[in-house]
This record gives C-alpha cells, sequence and structure tokens, in this order.
C-alpha cells in the first residue's frame, strides 16, 4: 500500500485548522520543532510512527483518519458538536426530555 504524505499533511493541517490550532501549539504539544511539522504537513519530511502517534494524540484522530482518509472519529467528532449546539440552544426541560428519550432508546431492541 502506498502512503501519499501530500495527502496526510493536508489532513494533518486541516484537522489543526479544525481544532483552531497553530502549527507550534500542535509542534510544542507534540514534541516537535515548528519546522519539523510544517514539513510534515507540506510533505517535505517524512514521520516515524512515533511522531505519528504524538500527532494523532494532538489531533485527537487515530493514525488510520490521517494515513488513509478514515472518518469514523472524524465523524463522531462531528456528531457530538453537532449535538452540542443543538444542547445549548435548549432549555433545562427540553435538555430533560432529550436524554429521557436517549435513555428509553437505548434500552429498546431496534
Amino acid at each position: 500500500m502506498y502512503v501519499d504524505y501530500k495527502v496526510v499533511g493536508k489532513r494533518i493541517s486541516a484537522r489543526r485548522k479544525e481544532l483552531g490550532l497553530k502549527q507550534f501549539q500542535v509542534s510544542e504539544d507534540a514534541g516537535l520543532s515548528d519546522k519539523y511539522l510544517s514539513n510534515i504537513e507540506r510533505a517535505t519530511s517524512i514521520m516515524s510512527v512515533d511522531v505519528l502517534m504524538k500527532i494523532c494524540d494532538v489531533l485527537k484522530v487515530t493514525p488510520d483518519y490521517l494515513l488513509l482518509g478514515a472518518t469514523e472519529k472524524k465523524n463522531e467528532i462531528e456528531i457530538e458538536n453537532h449535538l452540542k449546539q443543538l444542547l445549548s440552544s435548549m432549555n433545562e426541560k427540553q435538555i430533560k426530555m432529550v436524554f429521557s428519550f436517549i435513555d428509553w432508546l437505548s434500552s429498546q431492541e431496534i
């Protein structure tokens, strides 16, 4: 299987921006130099597995997402963000009803 490091770098950059993080923040949290992360995002450097795992940890994604574009984690994050947005617009009574419905739904054998 071939890994397209340009695509991997674009995924890292896109996820970083999605989280509202600057390169220096990600590189600092992952224990990398700013230049090295920039090189990874531009595909002028190829990262080791250890570095990949550090970046995944900081960006809260799985290696398969960065390497292959598997979107399971991304979909979970999108769902979570959407639910947060919906819940934030509800009053306390509505929120209680939502949780009551979720409890009921999870007990159903569907």
